[in-house]
């Protein structure tokens, strides 16, 4: 369902890279917001043509013309470029401001710190998947922050896949399971697609077909509302070859190793977020 228009934002993104331009995209194809609504900043200037070039909307190398145009402010740079650039803000920041990052690895308490007390925060943690409009983001609220607020950060996300609010100690979870899922997923296909070229398929063939089952199975167990294993279970016949491949599967120990990675991606986030 589209999110409610509402006319009275204006969105400025601090930074115009891939992330960026995906939300952007998402919340004006979803009549959340007017392109006229919605403006940019980078001081890349290929950075900016692209931006232009793929949401339609304005891009302007000066932060401060972000700041000073817009009420929501959408912080898309690298975590390095992060103090630098809350310390830009930190003057020109003002109650009418909503500062949601997308910067990993920078907690609401230090962006706090740097911007005050009493300004408007929210961290999110999407993913990849985001680019193509099937993001999975989480996002957690500054102490300032109101329940509008928290209505304008899920319509935001949700213009690019489905968003959910969390505490913000939890958003490490998030990071080890959604925000590096992507990669265990692409393991996946690329493994499930090896075995059909053993087998004999062709590799354009298995990697489509490898893809697509995972695409489709992800659309049935969202759809449904079903449990994966019930989901499994209607597959797996009494000693068909699902079962088969399921055995060899469990031998292996392919739960036990997602279960891990996303154990120790999450470990990692809190190692590198200093908590």
């Amino acid at each position: 369902m589209a999110p409610t228009a509402a006319p009275d934002l204006q969105l400025g993104f601090l930074g115009a890279g891939k992330m960026a331009t995906a939300l952007a995209r998402g919340v004006v194809a979803s009549g959340f917001v007017s392109r006229e609504a919605v403006i940019a900043s980078d001081s890349a200037p290929a950075s900016r043509a692209a931006f232009q070039q793929q949401t339609g909307c304005r891009c302007v190398e000066s932060n401060a013309s972000v700041v000073e145009a817009a009420n929501v402010l959408i912080i898309a740079v690298k975590p390095q470029q992060m103090a630098g650039l809350l310390a830009e803000l930190a003057p020109c920041v003002a109650p009418r401001h909503l500062v949601i990052s997308l910067a990993a690895g920078c907690t609401i308490a230090a962006m706090s710190q740097a911007l005050g007390k009493t300004t408007r925060i929210a961290r999110v943690m999407s993913n990849t998947p985001a680019l193509v409009g099937s993001g999975a983001s989480a996002f957690a609220l500054g102490e300032a922050a109101t329940p509008d607020d928290a209505r304008v950060v899920t319509a935001l996300l949700a213009s690019v896949g489905w968003a959910c609010e969390l505490p913000e100690r939890l958003l490490d979870a998030v990071t080890g399971l959604s925000g590096s899922g992507p990669a265990y997923a692409c393991t996946v296909i690329e493994a499930l697609a090896d075995g059909g070229v053993r087998m004999g398929l062709p590799r354009d063939v298995a990697q489509k077909l490898a893809a697509q089952t995972l695409l489709g199975t992800a659309r049935m167990i969202l759809e449904t509302g079903e449990h994966p294993a019930a989901l499994k279970d209607a597959v797996a016949s009494p000693g068909g070859t699902t079962m088969a491949g399921l055995h060899a599967l469990e031998c292996r120990g392919l739960r036990g190793a997602l279960i891990e990675a996303v154990v120790a991606a999450t470990n990692r986030s809190k190692e590198l977020a200093g908590g």
